[in-house]
């Protein structure tokens, strides 16, 4: 599975480890051959009173080294009950990996391609959930010590949502980036794999519209806990910093449920 912690072996062994965050991918694939199961459960809130809620349950697979593939599922009560709207799949291939021996650097390329049948209402593109359509783009993770840094940029283009043609007035494409930092803050020192780890991370989400330049920018601080190296429990908060563009909701709250399973697939 991929670890954000540093591994520590006893002894003599040297320190190894792979990152993840909260909000974003880092450019670190999972092990080559497992299978991973998330779970995410998005609490988004009007900007009138309530919210809507939306679940999007992933199966993920470490097909080598290299390359890592995503299928999910978007599930939504804006409509009044609970119903499938879409899904996506996703790929990310990483062609650049640097260790040493207390850090390693990664760089990747990803993209999405998604459908869905929701109604289009706001003007931030998210073709995770909301949007029909695709994206690319490149992320770079440093691993220092016990500190995560990772930045990406991206090109996100919106589709008609199957039967709800995509507004006219609105810009059908983007420029996203984000940059996130993380820091494990237990165990001080490992004794074994099986510990429990407590990592803290700040992650910054921002979107450009290419038509008419309009932008938000949205901060997400988070906790998370890895237990026995293969369960992992993400708890975030995402909050609009500024915005001059016409959304749905500007905070929310995610709860993000994974579990990995190694040698699969060998």
């Amino acid at each position: 599975m991929k670890y954000f912690a540093i591994i520590v072996s006893f002894l003599s062994l040297q320190t190894n480890a792979q990152e993840l965050f909260v909000m974003t991918e880092p450019a670190s694939n999972m092990p080559t051959a497992s299978i991973g199961l998330r779970d995410m459960s998005l609490f988004a809130f009007k900007k009138t009173e309530g919210y809507n809620y939306h679940n999007m349950p992933e199966l993920m697979w470490g097909v080598n080294k290299d390359w890592m593939i995503h299928a999910s599922a978007f599930l939504s009560d804006r409509g009044g009950d609970l119903k499938l709207e879409g899904g996506s799949l996703y790929a990310k291939y990483r062609f650049l990996s640097v260790d040493d021996l207390h850090s390693h650097f990664r760089l990747a390329a990803y993209g999405r391609l998604s459908t869905s049948n929701a109604q289009i209402h706001q003007e931030d593109i998210e073709t995770m959930g909301m949007n029909s359509g695709y994206e690319i783009g490149t992320v770079a993770t440093q691993l220092i010590n016990k500190t995560a840094l990772s930045a990406s940029i991206s090109y996100e283009r919106a589709l008609n949502n199957q039967n709800n043609i995509f507004p006219e007035d609105f810009s059908n494409s983007a420029m996203n980036y984000t940059f996130s930092v993380g820091q494990l803050m237990y165990p001080k020192k490992y004794t074994n794999f099986k510990q429990t780890n407590i990592n803290a991370m700040l992650e910054f989400l921002g979107q450009r519209l290419n038509q008419n330049g309009k932008s938000y920018l949205d901060v997400v601080p988070s906790v998370q806990f890895i237990i026995n190296s293969q369960a992992r429990i993400d708890l975030a908060y995402r909050r609009q910093v500024y915005s001059d563009m016409q959304r749905i909701s500007a905070n929310s709250i995610l709860l993000k449920l994974e579990y990995t399973f190694f040698n699969v697939t060998n």
